[in-house]
């Protein structure tokens, strides 16, 4: 483990550096917990968007585009893989939208997809709208829901990306759900 935590340290740095071998050599080390995460954010739901595989699959090929990633660490590292799911699970609830609207042409699907029951494309969509209006009033509170919804991380591992207390973090996480539940239901009409 603490072999992997330098190995993991080590590309980190060779990638912000910009070897273009560094992600290839660096995924394999955090693919298992990158697995975690996309399944830690579909745990106990039956409303997924995207399956876990394909989940990593597509955050992996978005981090690998970025030739010069400027993590400085593990920690900073599963912020930026939680921020690249919360953008594929968005894109694809908009895809899905614009399709169920007719859209476009037929497109080769992500595979292993499916469609949540109670998670529609919509509600994503809203979401990622409510999270961009949180982003303006609180930064924090915005980060807080981006890391543990999307990035499916607890509350112990936000607080340490964020590099504040376990207290903050649940304080702000109810603050932040009152507050999205508020804004979602205003724009429900409701």
């Amino acid at each position: 483990m603490a072999t992997d935590l330098a190995a993991i340290t080590q590309l980190l740095a060779a990638w912000r550096a910009g070897d273009p071998t560094a992600v290839n050599r660096l995924m394999p080390l955090v693919y298992g917990e990158l697995r975690t995460i996309a399944r830690q954010r579909r745990r106990g739901r039956g409303d997924h968007t995207l399956q876990t595989t394909a989940l990593v699959h597509e955050t992996y090929l978005k981090l690998s585009k970025q030739s010069h990633l400027m993590v400085h660490d593990r920690s900073h590292f599963f912020a930026v893989a939680a921020k690249a799911m919360r953008q594929i699970t968005v894109d694809y609830a908009r895809k899905r939208l614009s399709d169920k609207r007719g859209g476009g042409a037929a497109v080769e699907a992500i595979d292993d997809v499916d469609v949540p029951a109670s998670e529609t494309p919509s509600v994503i969509v809203a979401l990622d709208a409510a999270l961009e209006q949180l982003a303006q009033l609180d930064e924090l509170l915005s980060r807080i829901v981006e890391l543990r919804y999307f990035g499916g991380l607890s509350v112990e591992e936000t607080a340490e990306v964020l590099k504040c207390s376990p207290r903050t973090v649940k304080r702000g996480w109810r603050k932040a759900r009152a507050l999205l539940h508020a804004e979602l239901a205003a724009s429900d009409g409701g």
